[in-house]
């Protein structure tokens, strides 16, 4: 199951330049939480400490306080981080020279998993869970490079569910999807958030409205406001809100 996620006074940088300013906020367990505003405010920066991707950047680092469960993640070691919370990209990104199967694999190889029939059997719960595997049971040893966008994408949300995450977190996981593709991502989330907690940063707030339990709206590096997403999308609290959802900026 999903674990609940506690920010508290976040703060992040690129070398001088601070990007983030004194984030907190609740995200609930097995919820889809969406994190909206437009270009340059800090949505990408916010999830990537997360997992703790953003300090890998040269200059980066982050402070404050983030809480997954009863574990602080600046405690932890960073694989195990990004093991307990996953992450699915703008832009598919399978590994080139792998096969469908290995792509999924891959990561529980990293684990610790040797037993073949374990780890053919984890890839197909993944696949499945993925809504993937009907269309590619048949062609594991295939390079994961002959499927298409969609089914990419898909492809690396199963490998992010394969190594048993508790959170997942999707940077614009549709923006470069047609929208059947996106419609086929959309479904997935909501079923996927029975056991997962995610966290989707989205341009499209239509999508946002259609997918999310809670909306956070984002603006130069704060947090605007939190609420349910049926709130924020017809009655926010802070006019800065209203005025971006309605087109008035961004």
């Amino acid at each position: 199951m999903g674990e609940a996620i506690s920010i508290s006074d976040l703060q992040a940088w690129y070398s001088s330049q601070r990007t983030l300013h004194g984030i907190s906020m609740e995200i609930g367990a097995n919820e889809v939480t969406a994190i909206i505003g437009p270009s340059g405010c800090g949505k990408s920066t916010f999830i990537r400490c997360l997992n703790r991707l953003h300090e890998t950047v040269p200059g980066a680092r982050w402070t404050g306080t983030i809480r997954l469960g009863e574990q602080d993640l600046h405690q932890m070691d960073q694989v195990d981080v990004r093991r307990v919370v996953g992450m699915v990209f703008q832009k598919a990104n399978p590994f080139p020279t792998l096969s469908i199967y290995d792509n999924v694999a891959l990561g529980m190889k990293l684990g610790g998993i040797r037993k073949r029939q374990e780890l053919a059997n984890r890839v197909q719960q993944a696949l499945q869970m993925a809504a993937l595997w009907e269309e590619v049971k048949d062609r594991l040893d295939k390079p994961a490079t002959d499927l298409s966008g969609g089914q990419q994408q898909r492809l690396c949300i199963a490998r992010a569910l394969a190594v048993e995450p508790e959170v997942l977190l999707m940077d614009e996981p549709a923006s470069a999807l047609d929208p059947i593709s996106t419609l086929r991502v959309e479904e997935l989330v909501q079923q996927l958030k029975e056991s997962y907690t995610i966290v989707i940063v989205t341009h499209n707030m239509q999508q946002a409205a259609r997918i999310a339990d809670r909306t956070a709206f984002f603006l130069n590096g704060e947090l605007v406001e939190m609420d349910d997403t049926s709130k924020i999308f017809t009655a926010p609290s802070d006019k800065r809100t209203e005025d971006y959802i309605t087109g008035r900026f961004g």
